[in-house]
């Protein structure tokens, strides 16, 4: 069973910088196969916004390419989620979401809220 914890969303005006964290219960190097950030709009299905393999290969949805940036701190095993440029469309639930042996793992998601 693997936990995860998110925390870091918030509100924040367009053009601005938010980082949200996923720190997992357990190692996100041996136990952790792959780690991502998800979001749901209202009206929308979930959708990917950036994944991240035990082995730091990581994807982007077109739509954030260039604006955000997933990482991990192994010591930690936490993933973030850093955006930047952030523009209303982004306003979502951002889900973390951890896959260890072939089982999926959510967080309880956080709002994120792109606004002036």
């Amino acid at each position: 069973q693997v936990q995860l914890v998110e925390s870091g969303g918030g509100l924040v005006q367009p053009g601005g910088s938010l980082r949200l964290s996923c720190a997992a219960s357990m190692s996100i190097v041996y136990s952790i196969s792959r780690m991502g950030w998800y979001r749901q709009a209202p009206g929308k299905q979930r959708e990917l916004v950036a994944g991240i393999t035990a082995g730091s290969a990581t994807n982007y949805a077109d739509s954030v390419k260039g604006r955000f940036t997933i990482s991990r701190d192994n010591a930690k095993n936490t993933v973030y989620l850093q955006m930047n440029s952030l523009k209303p469309e982004d306003t979502a639930v951002y889900y973390c979401k951890a896959v260890r042996l072939s089982r999926e793992y959510w967080g309880q998601g956080i709002q994120v809220t792109v606004s002036s």
